[in-house]
């Protein structure tokens, strides 16, 4: 005789609980779709040790960041009061920033008296040129070699390179220039015959060239700022403008490039690493890219161990907030685990983690590699 709730051998009791079970999940799924991911703000329950650091282990140079007029459209002054910027300094154990505002002309020597003269070995100017010239065809090329050597001339401590040129600069034709460009080959020569190291803002981090969906990883920040957005905009990929970088630097063996933002590519560690073993005249900074160094400890630790003398730290800090640089000693000196790296993720809904550098390597991240391929920083 079959059991009770039982037929053909089937247990239709358990079969009915089952999908009284599903119809609750299916629901309960229903309910979690209607919150709001935007507003959504977890709390870790995780215990673990913080550790409060509020000065670097050693005098430090920041070695990206922004005190001009450039990013504000020549309104403003990103430090507008100098005393307190340089008191603020002190405080952090910070002994000079690395100024990349530096515009052609009269801007350039307005950061140049502002900054450099002012209060020398506190800060370095980086120049830039003026990339649409190429446009101008050859004469278009002397007139950005000429602001080169002057920008030397001056007292620049380098050239700053941005992403525009890849991403928005044109020639006569209307096509996109490459920094690798051939046409700017004695622009990159006379920066490298004049002593100036080329810092290079190639592209943007991956994931602004791909689909703004649930897919990618940074879909908050994209949402919040859509002109960030790369992708169908027919420019060149991600994977391309890296390319073209490496060979930009393989072209001028006789010049220092280095790469901003961890050569563009702080998610792919490997790939930075087989090109700084290739090309000698290449260093890279950190600017900007704690969140992506913080959430990949091992790696991000085991890549500055391979190449100590090749990363240059800089915090890309504007308008400076002490702590945000606070934030990078943390990463940089404890082995902390699993903290925020802002106020809010911004980024990506990621924790980081500290890197727990020895004092070697401390000393020549914070500012020993940063003096020698920087000259201007050892008045």
């Amino acid at each position: 005789m079959e059991g009770v709730g039982e037929y053909g051998g089937v247990d239709l009791d358990r079969l009915r609980s089952a999908g009284t079970r599903r119809a609750r999940d299916l629901a309960a799924r229903a309910r979690l779709n209607t919150h709001r991911l935007a507003a959504y703000r977890p709390r870790s329950e995780l215990v673990l040790p913080a550790t409060d650091l509020r000065r670097a282990a050693v005098p430090a140079v920041d070695a990206h960041n922004h005190l001009g007029r450039w990013l504000t459209g020549g309104h403003a002054w990103l430090a507008p009061d100098v005393p307190a910027l340089l008191a603020r300094m002190d405080e952090l154990n910070l002994a000079a920033i690395v100024n990349l505002d530096g515009l052609p002309g009269a801007e350039l020597e307005a950061n140049l008296d502002r900054y450099d003269r002012a209060h020398p070995g506190r800060f370095a100017t980086f120049a830039h040129v003026d990339w649409r010239r190429i446009a101008d065809g050859p004469s278009g090329v002397a007139t950005m070699v000429a602001q080169v050597e002057a920008a030397a001339a001056a007292g620049a401590a380098g050239l700053k390179v941005w992403k525009d040129l890849g991403l928005m600069v044109r020639d006569a034709a209307g096509s996109l220039v490459s920094p690798d460009d051939a046409r700017l080959g004695d622009v990159f020569a006379a920066a490298g015959a004049a002593g100036l190291p080329v810092l290079v803002h190639i592209g943007d981090p991956p994931a602004f060239f791909r689909p703004v969906d649930r897919f990618n990883e940074r879909l908050e920040e994209l949402t919040v700022h859509p002109d960030w957005s790369w992708h169908g905009k027919g420019v060149p990929t991600h994977p391309e403008l890296q390319s073209a970088f490496e060979r930009l630097v393989a072209a001028h063996p006789g010049t220092t490039f280095i790469g901003a933002h961890v050569a563009g590519w702080a998610e792919n560690l490997g790939w930075v690493s087989a090109v700084l073993d290739r090309r000698p005249n290449l260093v890279v900074d950190t600017g900007a890219r704690l969140a992506e160094l913080g959430r990949q400890p091992r790696a991000a630790a085991a890549f500055l161990a391979r190449h100590p003398e090749r990363v240059l730290w800089g915090s890309d800090s504007f308008p400076f907030d002490a702590d945000a640089v606070g934030r990078w000693f943390r990463v940089l000196e404890t082995d902390d685990e699993a903290f925020d790296y802002g106020p809010e993720p911004d980024q990506g809904r990621w924790t980081v983690s500290g890197l727990a550098l020895d004092a070697g390597q401390l000393r020549a991240v914070y500012a020993g590699n940063a003096r020698r391929i920087i000259p201007a920083l050892n008045p």
